[in-house]
């Protein structure tokens, strides 16, 4: 069989060299930092939690997708949901640079029989919820940020080594 020599090529979008920002070296990472303060996080977390219905429990990772800690309530391994919350956070994070619409501030995920929400806690810290397809995700947008920026401060007290 010969090709037909009278097909038309298809049109190609020219290359454009798009200005992006320079990559930002990553933070040091927070896993496994014996001098945060764990009681501290592990009530936000839990405040979150009991009051969001459906919510089967949170996960602090850090943006290089190690676990800090968590209060899952299910079979989710946390360290592998830690891995997710960083590759949701850099998929969201592309977005807002290629878009011109600054910081990553949250992303959700709806799925059948769920929703996985991640939050930005800090340059070094995500703050991932995971819930049942019931969860009022209004009511959790509402609770998480403030959650969010109260982990923030606890992690801010930290001292860090760079």
């Amino acid at each position: 069989m010969s090709a037909d020599k009278t097909e038309t090529a298809l049109p190609r979008r020219p290359a454009r060299r798009a200005k992006l920002p320079a990559a930002r070296p990553l933070p040091p990472s927070l896993a496994g930092d014996s001098s945060l303060p764990y009681p501290a996080i592990s009530r936000e977390l839990a405040e979150l939690r009991h009051q969001i219905p459906g919510v089967h429990g949170c996960v602090l990772g850090g943006v290089d997708g190690l676990l800090i800690t968590h209060n899952l309530q299910n079979e989710v391994d946390p360290d592998d949901l830690a891995a997710l919350t960083a590759t949701t956070f850099g998929l969201g994070r592309q977005v807002g640079m290629r878009l011109g619409q600054g910081e990553f501030q949250q992303s959700t995920v709806r799925n059948q029989e769920g929703y996985l929400s991640v939050y930005a806690v800090s340059e070094q810290a995500l703050l991932a919820v995971v819930g049942t397809d019931a969860v009022n995700v209004a009511r959790l947008h509402l609770h998480a940020p403030a959650v969010a920026s109260r982990l923030a401060v606890l992690l801010n007290r930290v001292p860090t080594d760079a």
